[in-house]
């Protein structure tokens, strides 16, 4: 028992009854409990989910997965080059990148609020008296500091809505950079079809050239009538217009690729294709569910509710008070040699509770709550966007399949007209008009085909589209590194 003989001792001999050592002992622990409770009740944000039903499954699905680089798949080293030049050139996806870099700044900014602020300040100053004649200097340094206690959570929840809006940035350019490289595939595959219409262009120029010429020569032996020169020679300046068509077609979509590379649209592409490639096999289009995960654009809307829930707990707690912590030093003299002699302390807390604004704090806190549910129906609404491109695009490519086996049979059944047509009428057992027809019908329908085969990969690039997710570019590599 002797340590308790100690202690008695002990706290006999102090400067200050044993009594208040535990009354400040007990003060202190009240003021760290009572901090933090009120750390404690900060407004909680609440748990965000899906806000429409998900379905099972698409309607349809292939075996290949989506690579991350989806066009890939067509196996065409001219587009890969384009499309990465693409991603480092064009001055759309600069600018969301610019954008991305701004809106981290700004997380940066909000961040610095955890930190105290620290200034100081120079101070010189002299006068002259006219009554005594004679110069005074004063000289002052200083620092002072503010500190603002995040009692109820407010700082971090402001930064937590622009560490989500951040996110929701890096979305966008995750979907900018990923329409860019929709858009540079279907703009070379458009010029590669538009180069097969002009080609085909000048075989049908051709064509009816031929045809006239044996119209002309029938015509001098009296075998035929002169309306049918005419007619022909008009089916020959139709197809000379169509023709002049594909080749403004062609140039347009130079210009456009040229511009889609950040480049002068002067920029032709000599080196383009003539005909579009094989359709790859179908994707896998997975679970919808995965979907909603994998879609930058659904993400941004994401965490864009994500930022105005954050920005909801942020109007609450200005209902709440505030404790801002001040401190300061400073050294003042008349001259550099006392400067240092001298020094002033102060350290200060302020308690600042809001009492009455005339609904100003209420409003807010009902427009952020409007907001959130505002950004809760865009979220639902980009996901339902979602899985009705996927379906769209599985549904139109099945559908633009079967029509093109139509026109093929078509263009098929066209030519076998035209041919017994073509050879009635040159034995004079068929009028011309019946000829005329079946030719223009026959190169009217492999137009269509070619534009059909268009569409149907324009189908295949908007179902790629619509079920690949982000990215990484060189651009976002350099800046990690």
């Amino acid at each position: 028992m002797n340590w308790i003989s100690d202690t008695a001792h002990w706290l006999k001999h102090q400067k200050e009854p044993w009594l208040q050592i535990w009354k400040r002992f007990g003060l202190m622990a009240s003021t760290a409990l009572l901090l933090v409770t009120l750390l404690n009740c900060s407004p909680k944000t609440a748990s965000i989910s899906l806000p429409v039903d998900s379905p099972e499954r698409f309607a349809e699905s292939g075996v290949q997965p989506v690579a991350e680089q989806w066009w890939t798949v067509f196996e065409d080293p001219q587009l890969n080059d384009l499309v990465d030049s693409a991603l480092n050139s064009n001055f759309d996806l600069k600018t969301a990148w610019e954008r991305l870099r701004a809106a981290r700044a700004v997380v940066d900014r909000e961040a610095s609020a955890f930190f105290p602020r620290l200034d100081g300040s120079v101070r010189a100053e002299k006068n002259r008296s006219q009554s005594q004649f004679r110069d005074s200097e004063v000289l002052q340094l200083g620092l002072s500091s503010e500190y603002e206690i995040d009692l109820w959570g407010q700082i971090r929840s402001g930064v937590d809505a622009e560490r989500f809006r951040a996110r929701a940035s890096y979305a966008d350019y995750q979907t900018a950079a990923l329409s860019l490289t929709a858009e540079i595939v279907r703009t070379w595959y458009q010029l590669a079809e538009a180069q097969s219409q002009l080609q085909l262009a000048n075989e049908q120029v051709e064509t009816n050239e031929q045809v006239l010429r044996l119209i002309k020569a029938r015509f001098g032996s009296g075998l035929v009538r002169g309306v049918d020169i005419l007619r022909q020679q008009q089916l020959l300046e139709g197809t000379t217009e169509q023709k002049i068509t594909a080749e403004v077609r062609v140039q347009m979509l130079q210009h456009q690729l040229a511009v889609l590379l950040g480049q002068a649209p002067r920029q032709t592409f000599s080196d383009a294709l003539d005909q579009l490639p094989l359709l790859p096999p179908l994707p896998k289009t997975g679970v919808p569910i995965e979907l909603v995960k994998r879609r930058p654009d659904v993400q941004s809307a994401y965490n864009l509710l994500q930022a105005a829930d954050r920005e909801l707990a942020v109007a609450i707690s200005s209902k709440y008070p505030r404790l801002n912590l001040t401190a300061s030093i400073s050294t003042a003299a008349i001259n550099a040699d006392k400067l240092f002699e001298d020094w002033a302390y102060s350290v200060a807390g302020n308690l600042l509770a809001p009492l009455f604004y005339g609904g100003q704090i209420n409003a807010e806190v009902d427009r952020s709550e409007a907001v959130r549910q505002q950004r809760l129906y865009e979220y639902g609404q980009a996901v339902l966007t979602a899985f009705r491109e996927v379906e769209d695009a599985l549904l139109q490519e099945q559908k633009q399949a079967e029509s093109i086996e139509s026109l093929k049979s078509q263009v098929r059944l066209s030519k076998q007209t035209y041919e017994q047509l073509q050879l009635a009428y040159f034995n004079g057992m068929s009028n011309y008009l019946d000829v005329l027809t079946a030719l223009d019908e026959q190169q009217r329908l492999q137009r269509n085909l070619l534009a059909a085969n268009l569409e149907l990969l324009e189908y295949r690039i908007a179902l790629y589209r619509a079920l690949a997710g982000g990215f990484e570019t060189k651009r976002e590599t350099a800046s990690q590194g």
